[in-house]
């Protein structure tokens, strides 16, 4: 089995730790990166792409982040969709359960689901399911 590069963009550290946990626990073979913004998550896909490296099997992407929102976010990776050769699967993944939010996700081709804070095992099974042979 590959080993499947997660990245978790979220602002929230406590929520980033229990994510990673939650991943550990799992047992899936799972690279985990975290980030705490869009902006900083932008600029490492935008070194990958610049230099041919790992770009992520999935991004758990919040909405609601200072500097670089998800939805800011998701218009710099549409800008750069033509330069991304795999499949990238995106997950908002929000405590906000606004009917507009859910609705502005599916805009967004990139974006598989949009799953509501806090994810659990079973949430985890569905988003990796894809990249287990």
């Amino acid at each position: 089995m590959k080993q499947i590069s997660i990245w978790v963009v979220d602002d929230d550290p406590i929520y980033q730790i229990i994510v990673s946990k939650m991943i550990k626990k799992s047992e899936l073979l799972l690279a985990i990166l975290s980030f705490k913004n869009g902006k900083e998550a932008i600029d490492e896909f935008k070194k990958r792409l610049e230099e041919k490296d790992t770009l992520p099997n999935i991004i758990l992407l919040d909405i609601n982040m200072p500097i670089m929102d998800g939805w800011e976010f998701m218009d710099e990776i549409t800008l750069l969709k033509n330069q991304i050769n795999e499949g990238i699967h995106i997950y908002i993944v929000s405590s906000s359960i606004a009917v507009e939010d859910k609705n502005k996700a599916k805009n967004y081709s990139e974006i598989i689901d949009y799953l509501v804070k806090p994810l659990n095992n079973d949430d985890l099974k569905l988003i990796t399911a894809p990249f287990i042979d």
